[in-house]
């Protein structure tokens, strides 16, 4: 079921399979920032914690905006994507409407004259992160749904519902996959 891992480039999301033993990672969604010989770097898309980022920093931060569970790695990180290169200057561009980190002042001045809404900006705590060939061995163990990513459908998909969603986007038997219950022994 998984896709094939000569499509495995950064730009990617990597959705959970459905019945993945993994406490980190059940239902989630990774958007992958790096991928290289060296490693790899993404962020779960989809883990909405109960924080805010006005809750972990120092300065004020007047709108809330919600704050995800990237990932296992480093949880005393804080890390965003966001669709806004206009605004926030430094920032990388991962593919094509999609942005990794940038002037972290500038995103807080624009939080703060309200041109920066959570639509437009996912802030992190931690990150997903893998060895060089790790998550290459994950997709040979079938671990990994690969698909492409777009900006609209990132910021625009509700994190609760999104692992569904995407894999309803994909069609044909992923639609399928995204109607599998949590624990089949209930149904």
């Amino acid at each position: 079921m998984s896709g094939m891992k000569s499509n495995l480039h950064k730009g990617t999301f990597l959705i959970a399979e459905p019945f993945l033993n993994d406490p980190n990672f059940e239902r989630s969604v990774v958007y992958l920032c790096e991928h290289s010989e060296h490693g790899s770097l993404g962020f779960v898309i989809n883990q909405k914690t109960n924080l805010f980022l006005d809750d972990v920093l120092e300065d004020d931060v007047y709108e809330e905006i919600p704050l995800y569970l990237g990932g296992p790695v480093e949880k005393n990180t804080l890390h965003y994507i966001h669709r806004r290169p206009d605004l926030i200057p430094d920032s990388i561009e991962v593919q094509n409407g999609i942005y990794w980190g940038g002037d972290f002042d500038n995103v807080k001045a624009e939080i703060n004259r309200f041109n920066l809404p959570p639509t437009d900006i996912r802030f992190f705590v931690g990150y997903s992160g893998w060895a060089e060939g790790q998550l290459e061995e994950e997709m040979e163990l079938n671990t990994w749904i690969l698909s492409s990513a777009d900006a609209e459908f990132l910021f625009d998909t509700p994190a609760k519902s999104f692992w569904r969603e995407i894999l309803k986007r994909m069609g044909g038997e992923y639609k399928a996959i995204a109607h599998y219950p949590i624990d089949p022994s209930l149904n």
